[in-house]
């Protein structure tokens, strides 16, 4: 990238689709895209990107209208996405994991007339799906349905509040929440990182293993492309491909969330492996054990860091592992820009240290939930002396003296036993200690004794000792008011589509058990 094109990076604000466009004219035949099937140049990408959006501007897409994108991730699904930007459209990707109930109502709640599919997720839901609205193909007739080729797409012009895309939660019961962004905030976040990438010299070849419909990929899809580099989607996370991938690509950054470094370490090849390119690895969307981070930062290079916030917003910590080994049993400190409050359950500061509901602010909040005003209204703190409006964070967490912040657990998650409250991480890090424990979970089940009790479920390695003999192990370190209940073996952790471990399944699996017995 020319000089002109990095310094635009470091605006307060720009436009997405000027700087895809700009790369597009610059790179040529440079390798922009690559999936499963094959890989896309820079300047292909600059004429399908244009000529999808020309066709979504011809069918009547409005300014801030949502386009809808339901699929496995491949390089159609990423044009389609920055087309649907570029028309001056929102993009809208869908849940693959979703009922078939939830992703009508995802649909019908971003108010989207295209509807962007692939076939085996079009052949899973049946041709009546999604009725009333255009639908297209992704891998079969999105070339023979785009606008004919040179076609240029009508002038769009950003402006800070226009809405960027809609990302949908992982909600596990009814509609899905949809969340905002707008171009000011996506601008914030992922200019600045394309932006530091160049600064240090950083070549991006990027490595994108989870869905594109995850927030959590997009760190690993739009800074690179920002950057004029070259991104890998892959259409579904397998360690020994990822292995291969990252080899012949010479693949620079990447984005994985706990689980995927967990396999990874587990995989007994991977040691064979040439990482040697890798400088850059990010962590996010999901508890990530000390012992785990350590564990990578022994056997990958590169650094890491370990991303804390929400889809929602709220504060940003960062915790360069890399550099503070005696803090990874933490999510590091409030990036810049990014502020923490700690309260009460009647929102009042705790003192320093004391655990207490995490709440925050910072220059990447979204805009809202979809049509759900009261929902927002629901997530948000106002500051009583200010009226500044935070994000809660959902969690529970204590700040130490330089700044790091604990997390403690999930404050749905808290378990209230005979009046005391029991952080269900504390048990689990214990449980992890030990050798046989491969993973380990707790959760609070009613009891009539103490009103709440916690039972722990675990997978374990071959040959293990019995759950009996680990959880006499396990309690003889805890306080009398923590001990585990009972102790379940299962053979794996349900987790949601990014690797979120599922208590709520958990806590239907106890209910089937009839636990505690």
């Amino acid at each position: 990238m020319g000089e002109t094109q990095t310094a635009a990076l470091t605006e307060p604000f720009g436009s997405f689709p000027q700087i895809i466009a700009d790369n597009a004219s610059a790179l040529g035949d440079q390798v922009a895209l690559r999936d499963d099937e094959g890989e896309l140049g820079w300047a292909e990408l600059g004429d399908r990107v244009e000529r999808i959006a020309a066709r979504l501007q011809d069918d009547g897409l409005a300014r801030g209208q949502s386009v809808a994108i339901l699929g496995y991730s491949s390089i159609p699904y990423a044009l389609v996405f920055l087309a649907a930007v570029r028309a001056g459209g929102v993009a809208a990707p869908l849940t693959t994991s979703a009922s078939p109930e939830q992703l009508a109502g995802m649909a019908a709640d971003s108010g989207a007339k295209h509807i962007f599919i692939d076939r085996a997720k079009l052949a899973e839901l049946g041709d009546d799906c999604f009725p009333g609205m255009v639908r297209v193909v992704l891998d079969e007739d999105v070339d023979d349905w785009m606008a004919p080729a040179g076609t240029k797409a009508a002038a769009f012009d950003p402006q800070p509040g226009d809405p960027f895309n809609i990302i949908y939660s992982s909600g596990t019961t009814g509609v899905p929440k949809g969340i905002v962004h707008s171009h000011q905030m996506r601008w914030r976040q992922f200019a600045a990182t394309a932006s530091s990438w160049l600064e240090n010299g950083l070549p991006v070849r990027s490595l994108a293993s989870t869905p594109l419909y995850s927030n959590t990929t997009m760190v690993a899809f739009l800074p690179p492309l920002l950057a004029g580099g070259t991104v890998r989607v892959m259409r579904k996370f397998d360690v020994l491909r990822w292995l291969e991938f990252a080899q012949g690509d010479r693949t620079t950054v990447t984005m994985l969330v706990p689980v995927q470094y967990r396999r990874l370490m587990q995989e007994p090849r991977f040691d064979d492996f040439d990482l040697s390119a890798l400088q850059l690895k990010y962590c996010t969307s999901a508890p990530f054990p000390a012992h785990l981070k350590r564990e990578v930062l022994d056997r990958m290079p590169g650094a890491l860091i370990e991303i804390y916030s929400m889809t929602e917003g709220g504060v940003v910590c960062l915790l360069e592992a890399h550099k503070f080994p005696d803090k990874l049993h933490t999510v590091g400190r409030p990036a810049p820009g990014s502020e923490l409050k700690v309260l009460d359950d009647e929102d009042r500061p705790v003192a320093p240290g004391t655990p207490g509901n995490l709440i925050g602010r910072s220059q990447t909040m979204m805009m809202g939930y979809k049509n759900q005003p009261e929902k927002t209204r629901e997530g948000y703190w106002s500051d009583p002396e200010t009226g500044e409006v935070w994000q809660r964070m959902g969690d529970i967490g204590r700040v130490d003296a330089e700044g790091f912040v604990e997390l403690v657990g999930r404050a749905k998650d808290m378990i209230i036993s005979g009046g005391f409250n029991i952080f269900p991480v504390d048990l689990e890090d214990e449980l992890a200690k030990e050798a046989d424990v491969v993973e380990a979970a707790v959760i609070g089940v009613p009891s009539e004794r103490w009103g709440e009790t916690p039972v722990g479920f675990v997978t374990l390695k071959p040959d293990a000792r019995g759950c009996d003999a680990i959880m006499a192990a396990v309690n003889s370190r805890l306080g009398k008011t923590q001990r585990l209940a009972q102790l379940h073996a299962i053979a794996d952790m349900p987790r949601s589509h990014i690797g979120k471990l599922l208590k709520t399944e958990l806590r239907e699996e106890a209910t089937r058990r009839g636990l505690p017995a």
